[in-house]
């Protein structure tokens, strides 16, 4: 356990702060593929009938419930350890995390193989729930420390690639189902041993890439700026709100609300994308197809993340909110006239929605940091991420059940969304009213910072600012590792996204 030990990942001269990035994106593309679990959910749904409907086959909603329990222990999980992630340190928190998500897709296996849905339950939702909220908060805690001159760049970029994990798992996933089918299995339970294993490889690789700053380290160059200089570009600040004081005020409600709205109906959406966009167009649209509908949606859930994020610099993170709630009602409310009409332009109208999706998550640390100041902004996240759980339970469930309400009475399939669009446009209303609602934090919360702070600190010459070349083709070899699964999702999506318009 010793080369788990936090001390033994602090960074040495010479190190280059741009091989950490790799490492954490090597987690949450590992994590992410759990926003393309509805790839899993019609074979599943006949994995006793096979070819045909059984009694004992799954329901969606029943299944839906493993989508849920992702999301409610990932918040969960996030809050209560993130102290323990903290002070155990990244490599630690990366492992442990490996071992859950890796471990709970072999539980599922077992689940899937006896036909016991309790273990998928356990497996993935409880289990790998630990996994996705301590590989969660462990990358983006230790990016925030090595860019605190890019906080907003470094959070986007872990947080992007949650977003995208689902890009690669997805057409992985199919693929893996296609080789392993038989007239006896769907060919699901043996694709949730061949992905345990891989998640836990590259987990683990990505753990043991992390290094932390050394105390008082700060980028090169910011030792000349002066410390007016410095808070405007969003590090060195000197006081915040205390997280014990932050989750009492009115604003962290306000915002828990904001992010709970938006995130549910997005999650809503992508719980069931696979099998939505067969059942509408029905005949047009094939698994394949519709599992690269939703890596789709996790594409532009990656470029959303970026794109609104590195906006809301420009318009202020209200503004950017605002757009997401007020365009989201205007897209939400025209799905289902576009399902009836144009394949096209529903596809075009929820990728829209997911890029506002992803870019909630990635602007919310920068809202909370504008509000309460980032001397502890990552604990108050960690708090506010429980608005992620509680959506994790209220999206998907409002999504299913209306479904099936509405085909218990008659409606068909391809129209049993309509209902639930217009529930969704609702949710986004009050979150647009909560969002216009917050006002800046009164200064009298604010405290000085604990920890050292620029006027004492001991600003350690930049590690990366004479980086050995060897240290350089690291880089270059770390960012292919990660870059060619990300190349390799990116074509499979578009590829079989393509089958949708042929």
């Amino acid at each position: 356990m010793h080369l788990l030990a936090k001390d033994r990942i602090i960074a040495q001269p010479g190190f280059n702060r741009w091989l950490v990035p790799p490492a954490a994106l090597a987690i949450h593309l590992s994590i992410g593929m759990a926003y393309g679990f509805s790839v899993f959910w019609l074979p599943l749904g006949r994995a006793i009938g096979i070819s045909s409907p059984a009694p004992d086959d799954w329901k969606i909603s029943t299944l839906g419930w493993m989508y849920t329990l992702f999301f409610v222990v990932l918040g969960s999980s996030a809050a209560l350890f993130g102290r323990w992630v903290e002070r155990e340190g990244p490599r630690k928190a990366g492992v442990v995390a490996a071992c859950c998500w890796g471990g709970g897709f072999m539980v599922s296996a077992i689940g899937i193989h006896l036909h016991q849905i309790w273990l998928l339950w356990l497996g993935s939702g409880v289990i790998g729930g630990c996994g996705l909220g301590l590989g969660y908060i462990s990358p983006v805690s230790t990016l925030i420390k090595w860019f605190p001159d890019r906080r907003g760049m470094a959070t986007g970029l872990a947080i992007m690639g949650f977003g995208g994990g689902a890009m690669i798992g997805t057409p992985l996933a199919d693929a893996l189902m296609q080789r392993f089918a038989t007239p006896a299995s769907v060919g699901v339970w043996e694709t949730f041993v061949v992905l345990g294993a891989i998640y836990f490889l590259a987990m683990v690789a990505g753990a043991f890439g992390y290094r932390l700053p050394p105390p008082g380290w700060l980028p090169q160059g910011a030792e000349g700026k002066g410390q007016r200089s410095m808070e405007r570009e969003g590090f060195g600040r000197t006081s915040s709100v205390p997280v014990g004081v932050a989750w009492r005020t009115r604003q962290f409600w306000l915002l828990w609300a904001v992010l709970c709205l938006n995130v549910s109906a997005g999650i809503g959406v992508l719980g069931v994308a696979s099998p939505m966009i067969q059942e509408i167009f029905k005949g047009r649209v094939h698994a394949s197809a519709a599992a690269g509908f939703a890596g789709l949606l996790s594409l532009f859930n990656i470029g959303g993340r970026i794109f609104w994020a590195s906006l809301s610099d420009r318009l202020g993170r209200k503004m950017t909110y605002a757009v997401f709630f007020g365009l989201g009602m205007i897209l939400y409310a025209s799905a289902p006239t576009a399902g009836a009409s144009s394949l096209a332009l529903f596809v075009a109208i929820f990728c829209m929605i997911l890029t506002m999706y992803g870019g909630g998550f990635a602007t919310i640390p920068a809202y909370l940091a504008d509000l309460f100041g980032a001397g502890q902004v990552s604990a108050i996240h960690g708090r506010l991420l429980t608005a992620w759980s509680t959506a994790g339970v209220l999206g998907p469930v409002l999504v299913n059940y209306i479904r099936e309400f509405e085909i218990a009475r008659g409606i068909r399939p391809s129209e049993a969304y309509t209902f639930t669009m217009y529930v969704l446009v609702g949710l986004l209303a009050i979150g647009f009213v909560c969002n216009m609602a917050v006002r800046p934090v009164p200064d009298a919360l604010f405290t000085a910072a604990t920890a050292t702070t620029l006027g004492s600190a001991s600003v350690l010459p930049a590690i990366d600012a004479a980086t050995p070349s060897a240290q350089r083709g690291l880089v270059a070899v770390a960012w292919t590792v990660v870059g060619l699964p990300l190349a390799w999702g990116v074509m499979k999506t578009l590829a079989l996204a393509s089958q949708m318009f042929r």
